[in-house]
């Protein structure tokens, strides 16, 4: 079994990530597989793609032992590479995506979450922009989407606070598009189905449009969150936040 599990169900494809024993944690090895995943799906014939996680979240976002690594287990512009390519793939998915979300759904995995163009969330969810806690800005075109849900000035102000926000708040907020009860998978069955029996050429035209006016924005973001966040990464506030959160303390931030 790899980080990555595809179910190919006809005119549906699910991807599921699969590092629950990390809470689906993305590292080196997810991301590149993601790339990998991602282009093979853009070039199937199923018309819906349902993006989900294993266990017990959808993600609890980059995995932390990477960014314990002075070099995250690679080269960090190739890292960062791979994420911008796979919000890329997802964002620009000639399909209708879907996100279904249980769990924690949380920095890079909420990124991951946004560039579908359905986010659907279990009550239970929890969901938190939360870079802030350890001296990073959001990447995976985080800036990206929150602006586009939020405004701007909501997106900055959650991006600044980076709590954690329940389903029914991401709801208020236009975070999140629809709540699910325990009765989830029947959720996305139906909305899945729906799709299916909708004239779906049209619906995929009316997506190529915008997405083509939206996505240089998108990859100008991209790159702007590689240089800033690698800039972020070498700043004594990073370093004492990676420190206090492996310690299990309160972080004492400097501002440097």
């Amino acid at each position: 079994m790899g980080t990555v599990n595809v179910l190919n169900q006809g005119p549906v494809v699910v991807l599921e990530l699969n590092r629950p024993e990390s809470l689906n944690a993305m590292n080196v090895e997810m991301l590149e597989e993601l790339e990998r995943v991602l282009e093979e799906i853009s070039y199937n014939d199923a018309k819906v793609l349902v993006v989900k996680g294993s266990g017990n979240a959808f993600s609890a976002g980059g995995d932390i032992k990477m960014m314990l690594q002075e070099n995250v287990g690679g080269d960090f512009d190739q890292v960062m590479d791979t994420i911008g390519s796979i919000i890329t793939k997802l964002y620009t998915m000639p399909k209708i995506t879907i996100s279904a979300l249980h769990g924690a759904a949380a920095g890079l995995g909420l990124s991951f979450a946004l560039a579908s163009d359905f986010v659907v969330a279990h009550n239970s969810t929890k969901l938190a922009m939360n870079f802030i806690k350890i001296g990073l800005i959001p990447d995976g075109g985080g800036h990206f989407f929150m602006e586009k849900r939020l405004g701007e000035a909501k997106a900055k102000q959650m991006i600044w606070e980076g709590k954690t926000i329940s389903a029914e708040e991401a709801l208020q907020l236009g975070l999140v598009d629809s709540l699910a009860a325990d009765q989830m998978e029947e959720e996305i069955s139906q909305r899945v189905t729906a799709l299916t029996q909708a004239p779906l050429q049209a619906m995929l035209e009316t997506k190529a449009i915008l997405t083509k006016l939206s996505l240089p924005r998108l990859e100008q973001i991209l790159d702007l969150e590689k240089n800033a966040q690698r800039r972020m990464r070498q700043s004594q506030d990073h370093k004492e936040g990676i420190r206090a959160f492996v310690e299990k303390r309160k972080p004492q931030f400097s501002g440097k």
